[in-house]
């Protein structure tokens, strides 16, 4: 068992409906020391990679990718959720469902921030099915730019998204991948 899923065991809750709330540490309340550890197993596993930018969505996925781009010594962007007055000139979109909450977003990024040079690592907190990884993907297809590789933090493994996202040839690396939960004894089964 490594450390995430270790952090998991010790403070995950599993709700009713395939939730598992790490809020705790991963997505409301962060442990930017546990962030750290997942940014030097990202930076392990992708070091026979380019690697110029980094690629989140807001806001959950925001500060373990700042972390993450401490060890890789590159500047993070964010799709944004939403248009705001201080956003100006050509933006890339895409359309996201979001399995959390239920409902869809247009996802945005200034075309100034992505560029064809670009060699991105894509980092967010979870995967469930795919639709939020697809979206960036479709940004980094717009911008001409090349994924380099995809680092989620808990992947749930019986949902259809590490399946999709693997079958388009993306290379994913996630550091927990939990294969079943059980809302009524909250056991957390993990895949080896």
């Amino acid at each position: 068992m490594n450390f995430l899923e270790e952090r998991i065991i010790k403070d995950g809750v599993v709700k009713e409906g395939n939730i598992l709330k790490v809020d705790s540490f991963l997505n409301h309340q962060l442990d930017v020391e546990l962030f750290d550890k997942m940014g030097a197993e990202w930076k392990e596993r992708f070091k026979d990679v380019e690697i110029n930018k980094i690629l989140t969505i807001e806001a959950s996925g925001i500060g373990i990718a700042c972390v993450v781009a401490r060890h890789f010594g590159v500047p993070v962007v964010f799709a944004k959720k939403s248009q705001s007055v201080n956003l100006d000139g050509e933006m890339y979109t895409a359309e996201v469902e979001s399995f959390t909450h239920k409902n869809k977003n247009q996802v945005i990024v200034s075309k100034k921030f992505l560029n064809p040079d670009d060699k991105i690592l894509i980092i967010d907190d979870f995967l469930a099915n795919g639709c939020a990884l697809q979206g960036l993907i479709s940004i980094i297809n717009q911008a001409g730019a090349s994924v380099s590789g995809i680092g989620i933090a808990i992947e749930k493994g019986f949902q259809t998204g590490g399946q999709i996202i693997r079958n388009m040839g993306y290379r994913l690396e996630s550091l927990a991948i939990v294969d079943g939960m059980d809302a009524a004894t909250g056991e957390i089964t993990f895949r080896k």
